[in-house]
């Protein structure tokens, strides 16, 4: 957890929904586990017991509360801020890898034995990867439940569980309650179901949260065809484990509203996952602004921008295949050299939806056929086809899982890939906090223009007061760049 024993109580006291996400409250006299902000009454200290994961909850023998719903909330920010096997490991599992790998696929990923995977994910977190994962198909199933009318087997099946019957037995022993008693509730809080591929959400954070500054960053860099962005909305196509899909994001006050098309709803889980390291809505928006909000640099910046978020990605290699393309050129002529590719290579999208019609070329397509495809110096063509050439043959894994630094380190003995690009990569993949973007142009320019200087050496000295919220600090720093001069110095 990320918090002491005493300071969850005193949060759950105060139904501080900061805290919600970060860890789980429960009840031995009743038996049920919540999330710190729940409205029930507190319980005596001595009563209370607290878990890093909903998973260890249900293994001590704890069901969820039917009022505060406590897995529909956002995920731990720990799972990024820490690098070790536990945070790396919580990331896959909420991909899905152990539903659709088991754990041996899960632990080959990460580069351990099945053993030692277990015992350590145990000790840290309570639970083990199957218990992880059962947790996670649990949260899937509601969704699926409470929001399409599709059939009881068909979530079963859809949310990863291998019969009828352990559906059932997990739902009553998670929730403490029936699929058919969980829908009728949906109901009648006038909630409608939706078509079977349809699945409406909500993806919850920790408010404030500047959705909105994200989907500005992504709407700048849309690529026809592959995606859609308008005032209030971003739609994008999605290559799943088990399908595509299309998702379109509309930022809300208290969420963010989203409608999922999916060809195959196996995929929902990872989706939503992808989808929320995309918007990076997982962060802790308060520790962020305490580190930043404490230089005179970026104090003005971050009370401008609260809750200031880092995009992420729901594609590691269309990232990398971005960032390599838009090495040392502007965002507008990457954007533009980048459709062209898209447009050549891009494998046609099953259903698609408007003006969405594409899925980013795979690793295979880009191997054979990037040379021809994609215009400008051949060097860079030649790094494009060598980077998805190890993807394709499984030299370079590129998903959230990864160790930053042999990550860094595989891709820097890429050809024509440099720090700039490997740090890029972890940042926007990894969901590194830490990572400033010393070699971007706009980013010396944001900091010159906040009066700091645009020299590497000085931004690099005074940044260590921004560790371990860099990224955070890059994205102030790229905003900067780009606002009026009225807004850019501190008053």
């Amino acid at each position: 957890m990320l918090v002491g024993t005493e300071e969850a109580f005193r949060a759950v006291a105060s139904r501080d929904a900061r805290f919600d996400g970060c860890f789980i409250h429960a009840v031995r006299s009743t038996g049920i586990y919540c999330r710190p902000s729940c409205p029930a009454r507190t319980p005596k200290r001595t009563n209370s017991v607290f878990f890093a994961t909903a998973a260890a909850a249900q293994a001590a023998g704890f069901r969820a509360c039917r009022r505060c719903l406590p897995d529909a909330v956002p995920g731990s920010p720990e799972w990024n801020l820490r690098a070790d096997l536990a945070g790396r490991a919580m990331r896959l599992i909420t991909d899905g890898v152990v539903d659709r790998c088991g754990v041996r696929g899960l632990a080959d990923q990460l580069g351990y034995s099945e053993r030692h995977l277990t015992r350590a994910l145990t000790a840290e977190l309570g639970a083990g990867p199957l218990g992880l994962a059962r947790a996670h198909r649990a949260h899937s199933a509601r969704i699926l439940i409470e929001t399409t009318a599709i059939s009881f087997s068909d979530v079963a099946f859809a949310a990863g569980f291998s019969s009828l019957r352990q559906f059932n037995d997990t739902m009553r022993e998670v929730f403490g309650t029936t699929p058919t008693e969980m829908r009728s509730r949906a109901q009648r809080r006038n909630d409608a179901p939706s078509g079977a591929g349809t699945v409406p959400l909500r993806l919850p954070f920790r408010a404030p949260c500047d959705a909105s500054g994200v989907l500005r960053f992504l709407s700048q860099r849309a690529l026809a065809g592959l995606e859609e962005a308008g005032p209030d909305h971003y739609t994008r196509s999605l290559r799943l484990p088990y399908g595509t899909g299309v998702a379109t994001l509309r930022p809300q006050d208290k969420y963010v509203a989203c409608t999922l098309q999916l060809t195959d709803l196996r995929d929902l889980g990872s989706a939503v996952t992808r989808l929320r390291r995309l918007l990076d809505l997982d962060a802790d928006p308060i520790a962020v602004r305490e580190v930043l909000g404490a230089d005179p640099v970026l104090r003005t910046s971050i009370a401008r921008t609260p809750g200031v978020r880092v995009p992420g990605s729901v594609d590691g290699l269309e990232i990398l295949i971005r960032a390599v393309i838009g090495q040392q050129i502007s965002v507008a002529a990457a954007r533009k050299t980048t459709e062209r590719l898209v447009t050549d290579l891009g494998e046609p999208l099953p259903h698609a939806q408007g003006s969405v019609t594409t899925l980013f070329p795979t690793a295979e397509v880009l191997a054979e056929r990037a040379l021809e495809a994609l215009p400008g110096p051949r060097r860079r063509a030649e790094t494009v086809r060598d980077v998805a050439a190890a993807v394709a043959e499984g030299r370079l894994a590129l998903h959230p899982g990864r160790d930053e630094a042999e990550l860094r380190h595989e891709l820097e003995q890429i050809r024509g890939i440099g720090p700039w690009t490997s740090s890029y990569v972890a940042m926007r993949v990894l969901g590194a906090p830490d990572v400033l973007l010393i070699g971007d142009l706009a980013l010396r320019r944001g900091a010159e223009a906040l009066g700091l200087s645009e020299d590497p050496a000085v931004i690099q000295e005074h940044a260590r007061r921004w560790s371990p919220w860099s990224s955070y600090a890059g994205v102030l720093l790229w905003e900067a760049a780009v606002a009026p001069p009225q807004l850019q110095r501190a008053s």
